[in-house]
């Protein structure tokens, strides 16, 4: 596995807070973020940068932001980093949501509507990695950029990528517990919860996780994939807790943690389940300061949601554009928990959707 999964945790996080402590008071900026060269290459190199911004667009841009949904604190994240971007840079932007991973008729059909009402770009946080693709190309054929940001998109057609690896988010967790129960020790089960099947960034978390955990004695049940709605994470973990009642870790998305943290206590299981997020919200940023959940990388995705505003502009704008980057992931347990800039990788308490900047 190449060497740069196994980023050191400590250096990681002190690095992205010296960052965070150095810009403006009122600046997010810059950040430190990793760019992929070549840009959109399934193998390609991470290279180290400090992502700025632009401070104004040239003109109040009109920018369409399509998600999966908003059921959930992530894209909540996503939303108010979209969303604050484009009052930073003075454009238009309108945000809408598919209501889930089922929907892709539904994100299609949105998108198609944006542009017909006069969108000149588009940011798509995509339901499927490849069922957007013919959109994508009529899109741009248009002239409209198109970035994807957060969850991936198989075209090679679109403008620019905001997104981190989910591979190395899945790795990431994967090697935490791996390195908790290396090889020769007693055999340890782990429910195994993905998401939605068929989504990028599933199936890239899920090919991580397993890959880390190699070696190690750590016992996998089946993949658990499921929409991430709360009632259906839940009712995935009931089931794993009832046919396996030994398990020992529940790893999955945010929903799966935060919904699961109810259910272990309900049952009398703290301290013999422990739950684990391949990726952070401040529902889990919660959970892991109160000691209910272990850990969880964090992929700042408030700062994907504005680097992919601002692609948009730069790209409407014919200005230089790091066309492949996202923040650089680092692990949040309790133990730098504390260190932590919580409003450098999540939402503001009290954020709710905004679906409009005029």
């Amino acid at each position: 596995m190449p060497s740069k999964l196994g980023m050191h945790l400590a250096a990681c996080t002190a690095a992205i807070i010296g960052l965070a402590s150095a810009a403006h008071a009122d600046t997010w900026y810059p950040y430190l973020a990793q760019k992929i060269e070549p840009a959109f290459a399934a193998d390609g190199k991470s290279v180290d940068v400090d992502y700025i911004p632009l401070e104004k667009a040239e003109k109040a841009w009109n920018v369409c932001v399509s998600f999966p949904h908003m059921k959930d604190a992530y894209w909540l994240g996503v939303d108010y980093g979209v969303v604050e971007q484009a009052k930073d840079l003075g454009i238009k932007l309108n945000v809408v949501e598919a209501g889930g991973y089922t929907e892709l008729a539904k994100q299609i059909s949105q998108i198609e509507d944006c542009v017909a009402g006069g969108a000149q770009a588009v940011v798509i946080g995509a339901i499927s990695f490849d069922g957007l693709n013919n959109l994508v190309n009529e899109i741009t054929k248009k002239g409209i950029p198109v970035i994807d940001v957060i969850n991936g998109i198989s075209s090679p057609n679109v403008t620019a990528k905001s997104l981190v690896s989910f591979y190395t988010m899945g790795y990431e967790t994967g090697s935490y517990l791996a390195k908790k129960h290396p090889a020769g020790g007693d055999p340890v089960k782990v429910g195994w919860f993905p998401g939605p099947a068929g989504a990028g960034w599933v199936e890239a978390a899920n090919k991580g996780f397993l890959e880390a955990v190699k070696g190690s004695s750590l016992q996998i049940l089946d993949p658990k994939f499921g929409d991430t709605g709360k009632e259906v994470q839940l009712k995935l973990v009931e089931d794993v807790l009832q046919a396996e009642p030994d398990v020992k870790y529940i790893a999955g998305t945010a929903v799966t943690a935060e919904a699961a943290q109810g259910l272990i206590r309900e049952r009398g299981l703290k301290g013999q389940v422990e739950l684990l997020s391949f990726y952070m919200t401040p529902g889990v940023f919660e959970g892991i300061k109160r000691g209910l959940i272990a850990a969880s990388p964090a992929d700042s995705m408030v700062i994907q949601g504005r680097v992919a505003v601002d692609q948009a502009v730069r790209a409407l704008e014919k200005k230089e554009l790091v066309k492949h980057v996202g923040p650089k992931i680092f692990v949040v347990d309790s133990s730098n928990i504390s260190q932590v800039r919580k409003d450098t990788i999540l939402p503001p308490d009290g954020f709710k959707p905004q679906f409009n900047v005029d």
